[in-house]
Parts: C-alpha cells; sequence; structure tokens
C-alpha cells in the first residue's frame, strides 16, 4: 500500500504558479505553438520581445502577434519544424524605438505518440549585443588591415609626391613667363596634389592621420565653409544654415573638420542633380548610456552638426556600405569612394561618432559627433599671422637629414631658395656625427623613418642630451603614432609632400 500523500489541488497549483514563475524569470524567449500555428504558451520576455503582454499573446495566431516581416522571414523554417525538423534559424526586427535587434530562435518539434507533430516547443534569444560585438570587432579588423596597408603606402607615395611636386614646383619658378612651360606643369601639379589628397583621406579612414585638436567654434567655422560651399553648389541648390545654440566650442581639427563639411557637401550636391536644398544645422546633443553605447562612445555632451539634404536617398543596401572604402555609387572616374569613409575615420579619430539616416526619394542627413569642451576657442588666424611675422632665414645653417637621394635634393633646393645654407646627411648616425662636430648648425630638419640604428626620433633625442637649445624639425611621409611622437619629443611634424611655403612657415615658427 503506498502511503505517500496524494498532491491535492491547491498543491498543483501552487506548484503550476512556480513553474511559470521559473520560466518568466529565465532569460530567454520560450513559447510553444500547436499545429494549427496558434500560441498555447509564452513566458514574459516572449511576450515583451514582441511589445505584449503574456495574455496577448497566447490563443492567438503567429502571424496575428510578429511583426509581418518577421512572419514573412521564419515563415519557412516554422514549416519545417511542423513538419518535425528541428530548426535553428535567425531574425533582425526593429523595436519601437527604431533600433535593430536581432534574434537566434530554436524549434523542437513536441511529437505526439503516434508519431505525428503536435506542436513546436520556442526557445530564442536576443543575440542583438553579441552582432553589435562582432560587428566592431569586424570593423576593428578592417582598420587594421586597412591601417597597415594605407600606411606603406602613404610613406612611399608620399615620398614619391614630394619629388614630384617639387620638381614641378622648381620648374614654374625657373620659368615664371613660359605659357608653353605652365600647360604641362599646372596639370601635373594638380594631379599630384589630387594623389596627395587621396593619401590624406586613406588615412583618416584608417584614424592614421595626424590631428591637431584644439578648441574651435563651430558656428563660426561653418559660416566660414558656406561662402566656399556656396561657389560649389548649382543655382537650383539652396543653402541655409542654423544653429539651436549660440556658442558651440568643440575638441577638435578645425582643417580636418572643414575638409569633413565640404564632402559632405559635395556628396549632397551630386544626390540632388535637379536641384533642392541643402541644410547645416549644429547644435549640442546629450547622450545617455543607451545611445552612447550604440555609436561605441561615452556619454555626455556633443557638438552635433548635421548635412541635411533634400536629394535622392539610400537604400538599406547602400546604407550597410556607406563608411566602406572606395564604395560608391558614382558612375566610374566620378568618385574615389572615401569622402564618407574618411568623415567616418575622422571623426573616430576625434572621439565622436557619426550617424546617418536616409530615405529613397527623400534625402540624407549625416549627424557629425565631436566632443564638446568648455574651453575658450583658439584665436582666429594665429597660426597665420605667426607664419607673417617670418625671420631672416638667410645664413641659417641647416642639416637636412633624408635617406632618399632624390627627396633629399628637392628640400636642399627649397632650403637653398629660402636664402639657408645647408648640410647634408643620408642616415641618422652620419647626421649625429655632423651635430657633435659642426656647431654653427643653427637647425636640423630630418626625416622620421630612416634604415639603420637611428632614425629621426632617436636622433632627436640625441640632439636633446648633446644639443638642447638646438631646434628640430622632423618630416615625414607616413609614421604610426605621430601625436605621440610630436608630444613626446616636443618637436613639430612636417607631411610630406610640401611646399616651399609650408617648409618656409614652419622654418619661421620655430625658428623666431
Amino acid at each position: 500500500m503506498d502511503d505517500r500523500p496524494s498532491a491535492q489541488p491547491g498543491d498543483r497549483t501552487a506548484e503550476n504558479r512556480r513553474l511559470r514563475d521559473i520560466m518568466d524569470a529565465i532569460p530567454a524567449h520560450i513559447a510553444y505553438f500547436d499545429d494549427s500555428w496558434t500560441y498555447r504558451y509564452a513566458n514574459k520576455a516572449y511576450a515583451i520581445w514582441f511589445g505584449r503582454e503574456s495574455n496577448q499573446v497566447v490563443g492567438r495566431r503567429i502571424v496575428d502577434v510578429v511583426p509581418a516581416e518577421v512572419f514573412d522571414a521564419v515563415r519557412e523554417p516554422l514549416g519545417r519544424a511542423l513538419g518535425g525538423e528541428q530548426v535553428t534559424y535567425e531574425y533582425t526586427m526593429s523595436d519601437v524605438a527604431g533600433r535593430t535587434l536581432h534574434a537566434r530562435s530554436t524549434l523542437v518539434p513536441d511529437i505526439g505518440a503516434a508519431g505525428e507533430v503536435l506542436g513546436c516547443y520556442v526557445h530564442a534569444v536576443d543575440i542583438t549585443e553579441q552582432r553589435r560585438t562582432q560587428r566592431a570587432l569586424a570593423q576593428a579588423q578592417k582598420m587594421e588591415a586597412i591601417g597597415q596597408l594605407s600606411g606603406g603606402l602613404a610613406h612611399d607615395f608620399n615620398n614619391m609626391l614630394t619629388v614630384v611636386m617639387g620638381n614641378l614646383a622648381g620648374l614654374r619658378e625657373a620659368r615664371p613667363d613660359d605659357a608653353a612651360i605652365e600647360e604641362f606643369v599646372a596639370p601635373a601639379m594638380q594631379a599630384a596634389q589630387g594623389g596627395a589628397q587621396l593619401i590624406e583621406r586613406l588615412l583618416a579612414f584608417s584614424r592614421q592621420q595626424p590631428l591637431a585638436p584644439r578648441p574651435v567654434e563651430v558656428n563660426e567655422l561653418i559660416l566660414g565653409m558656406a561662402k566656399l560651399i556656396r561657389r560649389s553648389l548649382p543655382e537650383t541648390i539652396a543653402l541655409h544654415t542654423s544653429s539651436r545654440n549660440a556658442e558651440l566650442v568643440a575638441m577638435t581639427d578645425a582643417h580636418q573638420l572643414e575638409s569633413a563639411l565640404l564632402n559632405l557637401a559635395l556628396n549632397a550636391r551630386d544626390a540632388m542633380p535637379d536641384g533642392g536644398e541643402l541644410r547645416i544645422e549644429s547644435a549640442v546633443e546629450t547622450l545617455e548610456a543607451g545611445a552612447a553605447a550604440e555609436l561605441d562612445i561615452p556619454p555626455g555632451d556633443y557638438v552635433q552638426v548635421t548635412v541635411r539634404d533634400t536629394g535622392t536617398g539610400m537604400d538599406a543596401t547602400t546604407l550597410a556600405h556607406v563608411f566602406e572604402p572606395f564604395f560608391t555609387t558614382k558612375r566610374f572616374g566620378m568618385g574615389s569612394g572615401l569622402g564618407l569613409p574618411m568623415v567616418y575615420g575622422f571623426a573616430c579619430q576625434s572621439g565622436g561618432a557619426v550617424r546617418i539616416r536616409s530615405r529613397q526619394a527623400c534625402g540624407t542627413a549625416v549627424a557629425l559627433l565631436l566632443p564638446r569642451t568648455v574651453a575658450s576657442p583658439a584665436a582666429a588666424g594665429e597660426a597665420g599671422r605667426a607664419a607673417a611675422r617670418g625671420t631672416h632665414l638667410a645664413g641659417q645653417l641647416v642639416l637636412l637629414v633624408e635617406d632618399d637621394p632624390e627627396v633629399r635634393t628637392v628640400v636642399r633646393k627649397q632650403l637653398a631658395a629660402l636664402g639657408c645654407s645647408v648640410l647634408e646627411a643620408e642616415s641618422g648616425q652620419e647626421a649625429a656625427d655632423i651635430v657633435e662636430n659642426v656647431t654653427a648648425i643653427s637647425l636640423v630638419l630630418s626625416d622620421v623613418v630612416m634604415p639603420g640604428g637611428l632614425d629621426g626620433c632617436g636622433l632627436t633625442r640625441f640632439i636633446r642630451r648633446f644639443r638642447p637649445g638646438l631646434p628640430v624639425i622632423l618630416m615625414s611621409g607616413y609614421v604610426d603614432r605621430a601625436d605621440a611622437i610630436t608630444k613626446d619629443l616636443g618637436v613639430p611634424l612636417l607631411a610630406k609632400p610640401f611646399s616651399k611655403e609650408r617648409l618656409s612657415a614652419m622654418l619661421d615658427a620655430i625658428c623666431r
């Protein structure tokens, strides 16, 4: 005789309630639907995932619960599961806030005693964060690969451009009144400058370009850029600027911000072949933790600059690729595919982000977010005034250190044209020997990347110890960690290719 007490109805009710509480506490979406595609059970997480309460799911057909785009995507695996096959699949959908959500779902058939399929058990999990992490990892790997490629390309290519542009400038100066020479020099110089800009955009996308961040009054910069942008637009496109805040100071590189705005404006122009409206808007944007996490930046206040057009817009497929290098929808020869990637790279390197929204036939809005600062912006035009002060370069003895003989020849001619006397060294070690023995040297202009045991950085450290007061300028077609080098060594970095005028301004700034 079995003396165990039989389960009482009240006990079963408490047990069922406990089981429901357990199922609702599980961080997974659990449900059951029968062979008529009707839900017979849904835990709390499953219902919330579709924006409903559990009692709004049970007893209703699947097509009446899930969004139409989700049902269309999962109809085929649902049918396979009701055919007796265990199925795992993934799908995406948008929540009420417009964010894209990702889920992975497994359907396990409920097989009856006679082998028939009675329904399916559903086990699903939210993999949105996993997908975001995977995208971030893939982007980081892509950035690293492109950074390595663009860095090596920039170093060699910019050295070549230094030679090309230096010799073209020399030819132009030697024959200033020769129209036949100018006819050939002008397009060649323009093409060389285009090559330099292409490398600069590659470095910008891969976040390898050296930045000079400082407090910048964004509204003032936008008004200044509006004049240039206006000249680049046809009369059929109206340009408007507006700001919700009187003072917007961002910590950024003013030159790169101007380039980013110009790129966005030209993209907007190309998207409005029949005319339209281009708006440049600025405002303070405060990002809470959730919104900041989606952009992978810290929460806080940002200066948001939005370039908005009424053009053709983009579909979802195009939007997914707009920040990839060399991706373009323009016909061949009309765009490099580096405009938006450059903007994206600049924003990320500045500690900010880019948001883009677009609808076909309605237009596109690209929002550039940059860290806001309360520091006062630097006085406008200070760099130009410093260069205008000038110094007497005639008679200055400059030690030029460059391992590439053709580049060395070009820079030597530029220095001589500025009135400097020049000593040359083709390695860091040779330069160190000259510094030790020639006390008349008043400045050292050295390449960064050089073969042998002593590069430009090592040479600078040697000079700091041996002759602390001797000015040093480093130059390079590309150098990794350029910002750190200039900060740690306390020396300016002159990016190749450079003109005689840029070299003169640098010499004036360091020698005055």
